[in-house]
């Protein structure tokens, strides 16, 4: 895998690795430890950081969590596991904070497209002399994607992309999918997010648009693990992510560190 096979050398402890994933895990003890070792494989033998975040969790994701930790084997693939308050929000933005990859992807416990959104940056990155654009997004709203969707969460769907295109004016057509982001932009943008839940990846696709930049979505699968368990957001957090839109909209009314000056490729 070239698109993440170096990083730039120092000494200690907090060298910088070519990319870091961050998984947040909330009631992941049926899916974390496969989830952990799966990240491992696809990016063996690269600068590589997995960072678990785990977030209130009333299962075994903490005591597997530790354990994984435990008995991690030092190498080029390393494993950090933290805590934060609960909230995928939450979760996302203490492993952002506490990533040092050249690039940093925001991912689920469960891997809901497998690694299609890796391979779909290794194709863009490809075309543009080893670039990748500031922000690519495992988009389910990209045309090709494979989505399979019931007829209440497909409304549910739609109805919330037409609101967040009303009130926010963003052109992304999925913000909720995985990013992967130019790991200073990400940091940068990190300290003016303040959403706790699901919205998190909204409000900092949104700031990267603010700040000029055009995320660039490529084309995911649903995987047929993640197809075959209810979604964990229910109508009720539908309702609530679209009271937060207007939130959202609010609180950078006035901009904020909106300046960004990239050595990417803009989408």
């Amino acid at each position: 895998m070239r698109l993440f096979g170096c990083s730039h050398d120092q000494k200690g402890a907090r060298a910088p690795k070519a990319l870091s994933v961050v998984v947040p895990a909330y009631n992941s003890a049926a899916v974390i430890e496969q989830t952990v070792h799966r990240v491992a494989e696809r990016l063996a033998g690269h600068d590589v950081e997995i960072i678990v975040v785990e977030n209130g969790s009333t299962d075994d994701t903490v005591d597997i969590c530790t354990r994984l930790a435990a008995d991690w084997t030092p190498g080029r693939v390393s494993l950090t596991v933290l805590r934060s308050e609960k909230g995928m929000g939450n979760a996302l933005r203490t492993g952002a904070e506490a990533s040092r990859g050249a690039h940093v992807l925001l991912t689920a416990d469960d891997l809901p497209f497998g690694f299609d959104d890796l391979d779909g940056a290794e194709k863009l990155a490809a075309g543009h002399d080893g670039r990748l654009p500031e922000v690519v997004i495992g988009s389910k709203a990209h045309p090709d994607s494979q989505v399979r969707r019931g007829a209440l969460r497909g409304t549910l769907t739609w109805g919330f992309a037409a609101l967040r295109r009303v009130v926010l004016g963003m052109r992304t057509g999925d913000p909720q999918g995985t990013v992967l982001m130019d790991g200073d932009l990400m940091r940068g943008l990190v300290p003016d997010l303040v959403e706790p839940g699901f919205l998190f990846t909204t409000e900092l696709v949104y700031l990267a648009e603010r700040a000029g930049i055009v995320p660039v979505e490529v084309p995911v699968r649903l995987s047929d693990d993640h197809d075959s368990h209810e979604t964990r957001i229910s109508r009720a957090d539908v309702l609530a992510m679209g009271v937060g839109l207007f939130r959202l909209r609010a609180r950078h009314r006035d901009g904020g560190r909106l300046a960004w000056s990239g050595s990417g490729s803009r989408g």
